[in-house]
This record gives structure tokens, sequence and C-alpha cells, in this order.
């Protein structure tokens, strides 16, 4: 019997070929056009007018650490349960992170936040888990205190709530759909919007360039000055084109991944966890450990896909957390993606509920 993978990218295949050709047509495979029609598609699509598109998910996080002006010593407020990406790039900065704790969505705790948040905190940041939304009152209680809110919305796409002051988003091989690896950082306005763009390629000012035909001197004259130092953090025409295709199929991946997640949800002898745009699923539940190895000696792929943070020593050693302690042994991701049917859906809920059954009937047995 063929394996459920957990992942798998959504690949089209011929509509590539078809939007590269374009491209490959063209003298700009770097940083062009392709990539300005990305940007305004993407507004477009979900709601937003400032979109500068980039080469990661993580990119789009750096820069926005830049604008809000993270500095060595900061004091940040950040999810213990995310990717590392979030919260690695903090430590680049030498920033001061400390930790929340989760709630039962597994994303930021707002109690959490209630009791660390200081007058002196930076930033705060928050992460749409497995495309979760965040705790509103969060992005409320930061108001109170003028505390700018970056959400790393690596795994979601599109996300309802318009709240935060930087959202970054993730095209990364396996999110919604790729570009390769690319993303997006959405801006809350023109000025940062601006000062966005010039720290994407070196903090040069690539309009003034244009403008003086690509040419460093008019007239014997410099047509632009580096006023900040920036990275190279573009996006090309390349990855642009082939997110060009993916945006036209993100809303039916959306609703295939809530329908392959309801089938979960109604199925399965165990607390479910998911919403928004539905990038992973969880299961909570007693025997984790026995129940991931039995599933995957049936061809089923399931996993942690992400730990806590503290676990790491870079981290500076594992911290206490109520909800992240009772939960850490319970969490794991089934398979999701537009590849699976519900077919596959059925199989891994019999599987899933056979052995949580026979697991039960031992503890009962004991």
């Amino acid at each position: 019997m063929d394996s459920i993978l957990l992942f798998y990218p959504n690949i089209y295949k011929d509509e590539w070929i078809a939007e590269l050709s374009e491209v490959f047509d063209t003298r700009w495979i770097g940083q062009g056009p392709k990539v300005n029609e990305f940007e305004k598609a993407f507004g477009e699509e979900f709601g937003y007018e400032y979109c500068l598109a980039v080469n990661s998910g993580s990119a789009a996080l750096e820069l926005a650490y830049h604008l809000v002006g993270i500095l060595p010593g900061d004091h940040i407020l950040s999810p213990v349960f995310t990717c590392t990406a979030t919260n690695i790039l903090l430590l680049r900065r030498g920033a001061k992170i400390e930790f929340l704790d989760i709630n039962d969505q597994l994303t930021a705790n707002y109690d959490d936040v209630v009791r660390k948040i200081k007058k002196n905190t930076r930033a705060i940041i928050v992460v749409t888990l497995g495309g979760l939304a965040v705790d509103k009152r969060i992005f409320m209680l930061a108001d109170s205190y003028n505390i700018p809110v970056i959400v790393d919305a690596a795994q979601s796409l599109g996300v309802s709530e318009k709240y935060g002051d930087y959202i970054c988003y993730s095209f990364q091989a396996i999110k919604h759909f790729t570009t390769g690896d690319g993303g997006i950082l959405v801006c809350p306005d023109k000025e940062h919007y601006e000062m966005a763009k010039k720290l994407r390629w070196f903090g040069i000012d690539r309009e003034a360039k244009k403008r003086a035909n690509w040419q460093w001197k008019v007239n014997h004259q410099m047509s632009m000055d580096i006023e900040e130092i920036g990275y190279k953090f573009h996006m090309n025409d390349i990855q642009a084109a082939m997110g060009l295709v993916g945006l036209r199929h993100s809303s039916d991946d959306l609703a295939w991944r809530r329908r392959l997640c309801e089938a979960y949800a109604n199925n399965l002898d165990a607390e479910t966890v998911w919403g928004g745009s539905c990038w992973l699923l969880a299961v909570l539940t007693n025997h984790r450990d026995e129940i991931m190895e039995y599933l995957r000696s049936k061809g089923i792929e399931c996993d942690l896909v992400q730990v806590r943070n503290d676990a790491f020593k870079v981290f500076g050693g594992q911290q206490q957390f109520p909800h992240m302690d009772r939960l850490e042994s319970q969490y794991l991701y089934l398979p999701l993606h537009s590849r699976i049917t519900l077919d596959d859906v059925n199989r891994v809920v019999g599987e899933f509920n056979r052995c949580k059954s026979e697991l039960k009937l031992k503890v009962e047995a004991a």
C-alpha cells in the first residue's frame, strides 16, 4: 500500500512552464516586472496595499525586525512554540527574548502576554501556527502600550484579520503555494514600505537608479546615495512567475484543505487543532509517541513538525510553561496537502482510532 505523506508541494508544472516562458523571453530573470505583478496580485487577492516580495519568509521577518528597530538587549515577547526561524533571527540581533506560553490552540497565550509585557518591551511576535488565528486581545493590549506587533504568518495564507504592524508570509517549498522559496512582507504604510524596498536591495533606491537609466552617475553627479545598510533579500522574476500561478490556485487549495480538516475532525477519536488557512492539523492525544510509531509502521507519515524552542541550547535552556509542558507530549501533526484524498483521510483515521482503542484496552487490562 502506498505511503501517505505528511507534506507534498503544490506542483503546477505546465502552468509554471507557460508563465516562465514569458520571463525567459525577456531580459529580466532577476527582480523585474514579474515581481511587481506578483506583489500587486497578492495584495489584491488578500486585501493588502503595501506588499513587498522577498526571497524567503525569514527575509520578511528580518526586514520587519529591522523596521521596528530591534537592537541588542531589547526585550521581545515571542512564542516558545514555533518554527525556530521566528526566534533565531531575534538571537542574531542580540535581542533578549522572553518566551510566551501557548494556549489550547497552540498559539501565543494572551494571559502570559499580560503577565510579561513591560513598558520597555520593544516588540511582540505572534505566529499564526498551522494557519490558526492569533488571539485578537494581544493586538489590543499591545496597542494600549504602543508596542508594535509582528505577525509571523509563514504557515498561513491571507490571514483574515488585518491586525499587526507587519505580516510576514512564506512561499517555501511545502507552503500553501511555493515559489521554490520566497516570501512577502506586508507593511503598515507607504513610508515603511518605501524603507523596506530600499533595505531589500542593500539600501539602494532602485527607483532613483531606474530614473537615471540604471546609471550611477549622471552629468558627473551620483544619481542616488545609500543612506542605510540593507540586505540582498529581493525576489526574482522566476520565483514571481511561479507565485502568480500558485496564487491562481490558492482559493481552491484552501477550500480542499478545509474539507480534509473537517473529515479528520469529524471522525478522529481525539481533539483536533486546526482552522484559518488550514496548513496543519494537529491531534492532541495521550500515548502520542506510541501512536506516531504505529502510524509510521502503516506507511502514514506524521511528525511533531516543530518543537518548543527552549529545548535548544542556543535559547538558554528549557523553562517552565504550564500549557506547553502539558501539551508537548500530546500534539501530533497528520498528513495534510492537496494530493491527499478523502480515502487517504479515512485510512489515517481508521489506523489512528484502531491504535488508540488498542492502547486504551491495554491500559485498562494492566
